[in-house]
């Protein structure tokens, strides 16, 4: 019961037209604002703990600013940034307000350049310095940058020391600041490219500045940058000259969507965003390719371009199990999918009993694979009244009646009471708030007669489970409580997004120590460590063994699973308790198109994620196991 959170989103918009044009159609210049305030709010669920938002001018005049910016902290942050932009507008006299000509001439934000980003710090990091976008300003327009990103990256040291051996002093080492001093590099290169071309045209003063702007190719600034990042990412910049940029990691992990007509460009986190904000088909959206660029320059002309070529696909299957929304077409078939999967498993978990079972969800997240869940079980039931009947042609009206009576007994037996986010929180505090996230139904089991059958979309610290959840359930005097999770058991760390990097935050991984130490292996763990210390010396750009797939690897996953089980159960729990997991089939099966499971399997899709990993288990033997 982990409220795990996808760590950012991102939302740009490029207008194809002047700003008067959507005054006359749409009676606004405010059309592009207005979209990039719905693109954030629907992705709302992607960042809570900041947002942002940047404007480019593409006609301001020298002496006047052409780029702003506006940031703030917190869950309303959004809600405050364009309270902020609009207050802008609250002085200026409404037939001024109603003049596009007069706005792009003189008001904030009052641009065809847009760009937001919504954050969720997984680092540890927060302030207003760690939320995007970031700008690097210079007096050239074409020198000024601003880029967001929904990314992490696994070799951000090796990105710090290639800027700094040419010269580079980056001020923070924070990974988005880092990025922006080496794209902000490449672009001065790229123009001072076309100045020194420009000159050989005999260009002079400000055909110069005409000719570098009209002509900056933003892709040749990527392949310079981009080969040396390893990680997931979706990375977006604007110029200050008009030109943006949308690039897509070649292993796909990170999901980018973009839709383009005769008025704007559209790019975003997630598709029925863009569905719903511009009331077009999901047909008419086009999905980002891994390695692929969307570009647009100054003139509005829209074109993609590979910058690194696709690798494995490796879509990040996390993506459709909970980040991101549920109303996408294809995540909600997928979601139900998972629950339809585990049919076989619950059956097994509560003895075929369907009579005396009861099902729900915890939490609201997981209901859609709950959906699924139930339509598996309807399935069974509706085969094992096709067994009975025929089993027994001469049944009298009431028999039959009693066979067709037979129903999946479904209730909402949990509540969430307060939004409280155990994800994040720590220590005491955490197990403090655990506590007291849900509320229970009374009256839904049968004490002492019922199985209470609930599922999750992921199980990963197990610290609801044992400060809350199992202990509410409990009160309602089950026979046994089988907590099922529509994803496998999560054993490694996400370094491409949720990067929780302390093996010992894995209720899987220390139900795996637990076992190892029952059983006297501990020679295992020793000699594990000394072979991700061997492997330190390898380059960080070359793939090496997860030394941890070692330590799961005696135990079967039920035997894990159990082994939670002992770690989690309250001491004065009363029910059985049972936890049922997503096999890796299942969660194949139900999302063929997302192939990137290295949460469950370890299989790291960049040489990054296995050094981290391998680094991961170093700290925790000298720092956890070891004390």
């Amino acid at each position: 019961m982990e409220p795990l959170k996808h760590e950012c989103g991102v939302a740009m918009i490029r207008l194809r037209k002047p700003l008067a044009y959507y005054q006359e159609k749409y009676g606004t210049w405010m059309y592009g604002l207005n979209k990039l305030y719905l693109l954030m709010e629907k992705q709302h669920n992607r960042g809570q703990e900041g947002a942002g938002l940047a404007v480019v001018k593409l006609h301001a005049a020298p002496g006047d600013e052409y780029l702003f910016r506006e940031r703030a902290e917190g869950a309303s942050a959004i809600q405050e940034i364009f309270n902020s932009v609009y207050a802008s507008f609250a002085d200026v006299p409404a037939e001024k307000l109603a003049d596009a000509a007069y706005a792009e001439r003189y008001l904030p934000f009052a641009g065809s350049c847009l760009m937001g980003h919504l954050r969720y710090s997984t680092t540890g990091k927060s302030g207003l310095t760690y939320v995007h976008p970031m700008i690097r300003r210079s007096n050239w327009r074409a020198k000024c940058l601003s880029i967001c990103g929904n990314f992490n990256l696994t070799n951000v040291t090796d990105v710090f020391e290639a800027i700094a051996s040419v010269g580079q002093h980056p001020r923070h080492v924070s990974d988005m600041h880092i990025l922006l001093e080496q794209l902000g590099h490449r672009l001065d290169r790229e123009v001072e490219r076309l100045f020194k071309e420009s000159r050989t045209h005999g260009l002079t003063g400000m055909d110069i500045t005409h000719y570098i702007e009209e002509r900056i190719d933003l892709a040749n600034v990527l392949r310079q940058c981009a080969p040396l990042w390893d990680g997931g990412f979706v990375m977006c910049g604007e110029t200050g000259s008009g030109e943006t940029y949308a690039m897509r990691d070649p292993h796909g992990i990170r999901p980018a969507f973009y839709y383009i007509d005769d008025e704007v460009v559209v790019l975003a986190s997630e598709r029925p965003v863009i569905q719903t904000v511009m009331n077009v088909p999901a047909e008419q959206i086009t999905e980002l390719r891994p390695g692929q660029a969307l570009l647009v320059n100054r003139a509005a002309e829209v074109r993609t371009e590979q910058i690194v070529q696709p690798k494995t696909d490796q879509a990040c299957s996390f993506e459709r199990i909970y980040f991101s929304r549920g109303s996408d077409v294809d995540i909600y078939r997928e979601r139900k999918a998972l629950g339809e999967q585990l049919t076989p498993a619950i059956l097994r978990a509560i003895g075929g009993d369907l009579r005396h079972s009861v099902f729900s969800f915890i939490p609201n997240t997981a209901e859609v694979a709950y959906y699924g869940m139930i339509e598996g079980l309807d399935k069974h039931l509706t085969e094992e009244k096709l067994r009975q009947i025929k089993s027994m042609p001469s049944l009298s009206d009431e028999a039959l009646r009693e066979i067709l009576s037979a129903r999946v007994r479904t209730e909402k037996v949990a509540i969430k009471d307060i939004k409280l986010r155990t994800f994040i929180s720590e220590g005491k505090s955490r197990n403090e708030l655990a506590a007291h996230v849900y509320d229970i139904t009374y009256g839904t089991v049968e004490r002492s007669v019922d199985n209470l059958v609930v599922i999750d979309d992921s199980i990963v610290r197990g610290t609801t489970l044992r400060q809350s959840i199992i202990g509410i359930l409990d009160r309602l005097g089950p026979k046994k409580i089988v907590i099922v999770s529509s994803c496998p058991q999560v054993r490694y760390p996400d370094y491409y997004g949720i990067d929780m990097s302390k093996m010992k935050e894995f209720i899987a991984f220390r139900a795996a120590i637990a076992l190892i130490e029952e059983r006297g292996m501990q020679h295992l763990l020793e000699e594990q460590y000394q072979k991700a210390r061997e492997l330190e010396s390898v380059s960080h750009n070359e793939h090496v063994e997860n030394v941890v797939k070692a330590i799961y690897a005696p135990f079967s996953p039920e035997e894990i699973s159990r082994k939670m089980v002992e770690l989690l159960r309250p001491v004065d729990t009363k029910a059985e308790v049972e936890l049922v997991f997503q096999s890796m089939e299942g969660l194949h099966t139900a999302i063929p198109g997302h192939p990137g499971d290295w949460y469950f399997s370890g299989n790291y899709p960049t040489a990054g994620g296995s050094h981290l990993v391998n680094k991961a288990f170093i700290d925790y033997i000298e720092q956890d196991y070891r004390k």
